[in-house]
């Protein structure tokens, strides 16, 4: 990895946009059923604990709680009886979110990084409702940021507060960055949840692919590729001097070539079309953002 270096906030960055309370209401359920499968409270949880749902009534035995002693039961029958409930688990979000250089690209209303940024904050609101938590780790800068799960309005300060730093300068890209991101929340979720990933997935599928089948057979997986449309198709303006913000290489392009723009076009649905498989085949449900769209809606439309 390149030497340690501070986050950015590139030029041009408009945030997420307006982000009305009822398009994010009526995500909540959305959301919740098609990549969580159930809200908490919702399904039967393995084993027995602490909870609203009853599960057993039995007679007492020697070394039960004492404080899980039924009074009912216990008048009705004449013999000590104890309740065992079903036990309530809340649903733990994690969130990727990448802030590699290629992030601070955008053509149209905003940036990647800000659709990215919107991501978050919209997942952070739906993850913390019901008792729920949520924790985000950052890949794609030289130092990566992790949150540990939590609720409560102080997640949301979190979430917001990494997802507004900025992103990695130019030419501090790292193509392994995500991968181990994903293998980072892997070893930390411990029960199935839900995973976020804000990206552009840009680098090589070989590089992150396994890692997200690998969450992908554990937890929901949402894939949030954000895309701008100067990716897919490049104008006719003439001889360019062009800078790779992942590598910070120069290259010179004449794009008034019709043969250039069109070997671009392909070479450029080939990468997303990889990228798509990719998500396909390790089980993650797949969302396209655009920066010249209302991502707020589209999310919404996309998960219906």
């Amino acid at each position: 990895m390149s030497d340690p270096a501070p986050l950015v906030a590139p030029a041009g960055r408009q945030g997420p946009g307006p982000v009305p309370g009822p398009l994010v209401e009526a995500l909540d359920l959305v959301v919740s059923r098609r990549t969580a499968g159930v809200l908490p409270g919702e399904r039967r949880s393995r084993g027995l604990g602490l909870g609203t749902e009853l599960a057993q009534l039995r007679p007492y035995q020697v070394g039960d709680d004492v404080r899980r002693l039924d009074a009912s039961a216990s008048a009705r029958t004449g013999v000590p009886h104890v309740r065992l409930d079903v036990p309530e688990r809340a649903l733990t979000t994690w969130l990727v979110l990448d802030v590699s250089p290629s992030m601070a690209f955008g053509t149209a209303r905003r940036l990647k990084a800000d659709v990215a940024e919107g991501v978050a904050s919209v997942v952070g609101r739906l993850a913390v409702r019901r008792g729920g938590r949520i924790g985000a780790v950052t890949c794609g800068a030289a130092t990566e940021r992790l949150l540990p799960p939590r609720g409560g309005r102080g997640a949301l300060v979190g979430i917001r507060r990494i997802a507004a730093e900025g992103v990695a300068g130019d030419g501090h890209a790292d193509p392994e960055a995500l991968g181990r991101a994903l293998r980072r929340v892997g070893r930390l979720a411990r029960q199935s949840g839900l995973i976020v990933v804000a990206s552009d997935f840009r680098d090589d599928p070989l590089q992150w692919r396994p890692a997200l089948a690998a969450v992908g057979a554990h937890h929901a997986v949402l894939a949030a590729e954000v895309r701008d449309p100067r990716e897919s198709a490049l104008p006719d303006a003439g001889r360019l001097s062009l800078v790779d913000p992942e590598t910070g290489a120069h290259v010179e392009a004449d794009t008034s070539s019709p043969a250039l723009r069109e070997r671009f076009a392909a070479a450029e649905a080939d990468r997303q079309a990889a990228a798509a498989a990719a998500i396909r085949a390790a089980r993650a449900h797949h969302v396209v953002l655009r920066t010249d769209g209302d991502w707020l809606r589209e999310l919404g439309r996309r998960l219906r």
